[in-house]
């Protein structure tokens, strides 16, 4: 890819997975197959993504002033991402934990940090950035101002933007209307039920999501928006065509975790490119499988080779 880089308005956190037969009970303790420690964090991993896919990026890292914080610059220079992207700040760098089971199934915590102390002001220190970008993405394990400060600036200089509100909490309306690409899993799509007063079923059932949530979001402001269904795939809404469905590949799946982020950045990317809609949820759902035939994140987001290869482009 070449043009115009994307700018990941991200997080940073030193992340421990396990990986478990099954997830543990209350009070319990269960032996591990394997534990990773690894640089993560869903907007290290949404640069990451965007890198392997070939295009340049910039972008915003919040790391605090503790130990943890040294994991960040060997990362992104494992990664090919610029050192310019790190804020240091008071505080704990984020962490986060995370189990997976025999099924490819996870579950996770995370501790935000010095993530959650990204400012507007931040933002604004990188506006020539944000106006000079393809592609602006955020996701919530950072703040709400810092994303609505990004947005306006991506907004006023006619970029898209892509929200991905996980960890879910509700969305602003100033920031809704703000965004270009909405993508949500199954649970967003049921915090977004609940928080429109609708029914649960639309957030679950992909027939009713492409008639009645879908259509419902976009009126907030989006001009798409996506339900990703896990290894069942994906289904995306606009105002002008009909829904298209997108199934999911079908593959051995170890470990889940970043396939969100795989799908998410991949999609955003493939559609600041100028590729059709179908053609980059194809993309994209091949990025979220290949992630998952991997342990971890870090070295489980694909290549632009392995995505082509198997979408068949």
């Amino acid at each position: 890819m070449t043009g115009k880089p994307v700018f990941v308005l991200g997080s940073f956190v030193v992340s421990c997975s396990a990986k478990v037969a099954r997830f543990p009970r209350p009070g319990e303790s269960l032996a591990a197959e394997t534990v990773t420690i690894e640089p993560g964090g869903k907007g290290l991993n949404q640069a990451i993504m965007a890198r392997r896919l070939g295009a340049a990026v910039e972008g915003l890292l919040a790391v605090g002033d503790d130990l943890a914080a040294a994991f960040a610059p060997p990362a992104l220079e494992r990664a090919g991402l610029p050192q310019s992207m790190l804020v240091r700040l008071d505080g704990a760098t984020g962490s986060g934990i995370g189990f997976t089971d025999a099924g490819g199934e996870t579950c996770l915590a995370v501790a935000s940090g010095a993530n959650l102390a990204l400012t507007a002001a931040h933002v604004r220190q990188r506006t020539p950035a944000i106006a000079d970008a393809a592609l602006v993405t955020a996701q919530f394990e950072i703040g709400d101002a810092p994303i609505e400060a990004a947005f306006t600036l991506a907004r006023q200089a006619a970029t898209l933007t892509l929200l991905n509100p996980s960890p879910f909490r509700p969305i602003p309306a100033a920031i809704l209307a703000l965004t270009s690409i909405l993508i949500i899993n199954e649970t967003e799509a049921r915090g977004l039920a609940a928080a429109l007063g609708r029914e649960q079923d639309e957030a679950t059932d992909p027939d009713r999501f492409a008639r009645e949530l879908g259509p419902a979001l976009l009126k907030h402001g989006p001009r798409l928006v996506v339900l990703t269904r896990g290894a069942a795939g994906a289904v995306a809404v606009t105002a002008d065509a009909p829904a298209i469905v997108q199934a999911g590949f079908p593959v051995e799946a170890i470990d889940s975790l970043g396939a969100g982020d795989a799908f998410a950045t991949t999609l955003g990317v493939r559609l600041a490119m100028g590729l059709a809609l179908p053609e980059a949820l194809r993309d994209a759902a091949a990025a979220g499988a290949l992630t998952t035939t991997r342990h971890g994140v870090f070295e489980a987001l694909p290549t632009a080779d392995a995505i082509a290869l198997m979408s068949g482009r």
